[in-house]
């Protein structure tokens, strides 16, 4: 895709040619809360919990975009942070807010689709994304981008756990229009992760995820990575 800014019609256009995971996919995809998913676990990421502890992100307010189950929200409150998570399936919003009572933090959850969220500027220390930008199709990374940099203060932190290569369903975006799918998901390459969040950002940390036996109390597959940027 062109890096050119495309208009609300011209996105339009390139939603309706991608068959569309609307909230009530989502929904359903979420309902069985004991089925066999990598992502249907408690445990915070292992990249998020080395980030947030490791003294250079101070907390403050923070957005997590496609909270699901409310796991990295929970960690993220625990560490101190203003959390606003955001997902799209009221199912899974229920069940982070479940989660959340018994955790015995505060999360303000909100159902909306990271597609056309508004945020005021500057208004958040710490954005993340475990497991919704590899979703997004290839015409709407750059306005994702631009929610981030919008989101954040200056020198505010981004952190993205998304499929690496092997992870993703192998199309590139020109297959993605062909077939009308991402096909359960896109893979990045480290070249291009970065080109995507070069702009505004500054790249710290780009690295694959650790992975992890449960008794760690972490979350970590080998087939996603793990990125840190800072707001320029």
């Amino acid at each position: 895709m062109s890096d050119e800014a495309l208009s609300a019609a011209e996105l339009a256009r390139l939603d309706a040619l991608i068959d569309p995971r609307q909230s009530a996919w989502w929904d359903q995809f979420f309902a069985d809360r004991n089925k066999r998913c990598p992502f249907f676990v408690t445990l915070p990421d292992e990249s998020l919990v080395q980030a947030v502890g490791d003294g250079r992100k101070i907390p403050g307010r923070a957005l997590e975009l496609g909270c699901g189950n409310g796991r990295k929200a929970i960690c993220l409150a625990r560490q101190g942070y203003a959390v606003d998570a955001v997902d799209f399936s009221q199912t899974a919003l229920d069940w982070a807010a479940h989660n959340v009572a018994e955790a015995g933090v505060t999360v303000r959850l909100i159902k909306h689709s990271v597609t056309d969220l508004v945020v005021q500027l500057g208004s958040y220390d710490l954005v993340y994304d475990s497991g919704c930008f590899h979703h997004l199709a290839p015409h709407r990374r750059r306005p994702c981008v631009a929610l981030v940099r919008r989101a954040l203060a200056v020198g505010g932190w981004f952190g993205l756990s998304c499929f690496r290569p092997e992870g993703g369903s192998g199309f590139t975006d020109a297959e993605v229009y062909e077939r009308g799918s991402l096909g359960g998901g896109l893979g990045y390459t480290e070249a291009q992760l970065r080109e995507i969040w070069s702009h505004g950002f500054e790249v710290r940390e780009l690295r694959p995820i650790a992975p992890q036996r449960p008794e760690s109390g972490l979350f970590g597959e080998a087939f996603l990575w793990a990125l840190w940027a800072q707001k320029l």
